[in-house]
């Protein structure tokens, strides 16, 4: 029944005609094995197709071993024979949970999977817990034939670089040649970086070695440093996987990463630029399922989400989202279009460039090759019958007045800009030729943000706040509150911080303050009177984390200015 099912799913998708799979189902009787691998014989269908099919029919995840950064730990976890014996690959381990994903060439296999269990029982403290993947049988056996003849953990393949035995000849690094530990290095630093949490990892030359730093919750990590002559070498294997031009090294570059880290596809955003010592080379980690939340997801309170899902529920206007670079704006969106994106309406973006897919989403990057700018995007969009559209960035008064055209047009239109508070955006919006009768009725409201980072809640200790604690926060001297203050453990990494959150400000443009605006008055006016209204401005917010004890003060005011309230 189950391969009835298999085949009928693949007429219906056009994958196979109803005489390929009839002539499959005759091999099928006569030989005794399963259809899918019947197809691929017959030269029907390839096993990738086969295996997003299976995966779309038994709901089950898969994994394409192709492009996969291997986990050294899961490597360790099952030995070679076992894994050809049942076919099985180990694409990623956390320890911690006591889970292993496996690859497996069908993930209804009790056998292996009982026989596998019985195996990790006495190398983990509880009951292991599997997550199959589905993978073709042919890409399976060849992961585990090239995979388990290397070494692939950071430290083992410097030890094979040290020794000597290999040269690092950057000419050799053109394929997947895993017996050239510099490919395998790449892809473990890389790894390692997107497992960590890291947001971006720096490779960065200086004249005797080479400096290797993770941006991990906003702060830049000193995690390698390596020998100068490594360099050269490693240089060229991440020119040629993100496809770039060897040849140039006096011009900055860009390109783009894709590699399948414990088990999901994870891409890296790379860029080179000329330094006195050499090359640069930076990747942005944009790992999808990290960067994209629903909006309860995020993490705020009850009434900032309150004020949020109000701004969303008018059809028609701009949002925009305020803050300085790397300050969660695009995720803030992103999880913003999440919120609203169904098959019954057409959202459609403009980004520079894309960082995340969305489904359903028609998403467009900003090119100078194709002398595509925000301004000239939003024209061509408003001719696709756009229910929703984001702008990645309002630089300009030609972006700014197209923005505001689309939202006098009956469209939803959000887009970020740099501004330091929510009420500073009037200002902004004004030096960029936007009038005030164009803003009062057509700005549905400002969110500003900033990303503090979140104490560990392991390692945190708490002490009676001073004189100038008491003062930035608030608080009376006489009543000193207690807050608390980063330390540092092994669940932390010993950085006393584990994780990020948003702290917003919400400003609602009500019927009060688009009269407001339209009558000239200022900021400061438009703040006195949101303050009315019950709006919090961002140290309020901040502060109130602080007493929490989310976050501590020190963190709290790199980003936010708190002595306002001093």
């Amino acid at each position: 029944m189950a391969r009835k099912a298999l085949g009928q799913t693949l007429v219906d998708d056009g994958l196979i005609s109803e005489d390929q799979l009839r002539i499959a189902l005759q091999e099928q009787a006569r030989l005794q094995q399963p259809l899918g691998k019947i197809l691929i014989n017959l030269g029907f269908l390839t096993e990738s197709t086969l295996r997003d099919s299976l995966s779309e029919t038994l709901g089950q995840g898969t994994v394409d071993l192709s492009s996969i950064a291997v986990d050294a730990a899961a490597l360790q976890m099952i030995p070679r024979d076992f894994a050809r014996h049942y076919k099985i690959f180990p694409v990623a381990l956390d320890a911690e949970l006591g889970r292993l994903t496996i690859a497996m060439a069908s993930a209804h296999d009790v056998v292996a999977l009982d026989q596998l269990r019985l195996r990790l029982r006495s190398q983990f403290d509880r009951e292991p817990t599997l997550v199959p993947l589905l993978a073709g049988e042919t890409d399976l056996l060849d992961a585990i034939d090239r995979y388990y003849a290397y070494e692939f953990s950071i430290d083992g393949i410097l030890r094979e670089i040290e020794t000597g035995t290999i040269e690092l000849q950057p000419y050799a690094l053109q394929g997947e040649d895993y017996g050239q530990p510099v490919v395998r290095l790449i892809n473990a630093l890389l790894a390692d970086a997107a497992r960590g949490g890291a947001s971006d990892i720096h490779f960065e030359p200086e004249p005797a070695f080479l400096r290797i730093r993770y941006r991990i919750d906003g702060v830049l990590r000193q995690v390698r440093a390596l020998h100068r002559s490594y360099w050269p070498a490693m240089l060229v294997r991440l020119k040629v996987v993100s496809g770039m031009n060897l040849a140039e090294s006096r011009a900055p570059q860009d390109g783009r990463i894709t590699l399948t880290i414990s088990g999901r596809e994870i891409d890296f955003r790379a860029s080179t630029q000329p330094v006195t010592h050499g090359e640069n080379f930076v990747a942005r980690i944009l790992d999808r399922q990290r960067g994209i939340f629903t909006l309860d997801g995020l993490g705020l309170q009850e009434h900032i989400l309150s004020e949020l899902k109000l701004m969303l529920a008018r059809p028609e206007g701009l949002i925009l989202v305020t803050g300085p670079t790397g300050s969660g704006k695009t995720t803030t969106l992103y999880s913003v279009l999440n919120h609203l994106n169904s098959e019954h309406i057409n959202i459609m973006t403009l980004e520079d460039p894309v960082e995340y897919p969305l489904p359903m989403v028609r998403q467009t990057a900003v090119s100078d090759a194709a002398k595509t700018t925000f301004a000239s995007g939003v024209r061509a969009i408003l001719r696709q019958d756009p229910d929703v559209i984001l702008i990645g960035e309002i630089r300009d008064q030609e972006t700014a007045e197209m923005a505001f055209r689309a939202a006098m047009t009956g469209h939803q239109v959000f887009s970020t800009l740099h501004t330091n508070s929510a009420v500073g955006v009037l200002a902004r919006l004004l030096d960029l030729g936007v009038l005030r009768d164009i803003m009062a009725g057509n700005l549905i409201g400002v969110i500003a943000q900033r990303l503090v980072r979140v104490l560990c809640t392991h390692c945190k200790k708490a002490e009676p706040a001073d004189a100038l604690e008491c003062r930035l926060l608030g608080q009376s001297t006489e009543m000193a509150p207690e807050i608390f203050h980063p330390a540092g453990c092994k669940h932390c990494n010993f950085q006393g911080y584990k994780g990020r959150i948003a702290l917003m400000e919400v400003l609602r443009i009500t019927p009060e303050l688009e009269q407001l605006i339209a009558l000239k008055g200022t900021a400061q006016d438009l703040l006195h009177a949101a303050l009315k209204q019950g709006f919090l401005p961002l140290a309020e917010e901040a502060a109130r984390r602080v007493l929490d004890g989310t976050t501590a003060l020190a963190e709290v005011s790199r980003t936010v200015d708190l002595t306002g309230r001093a």
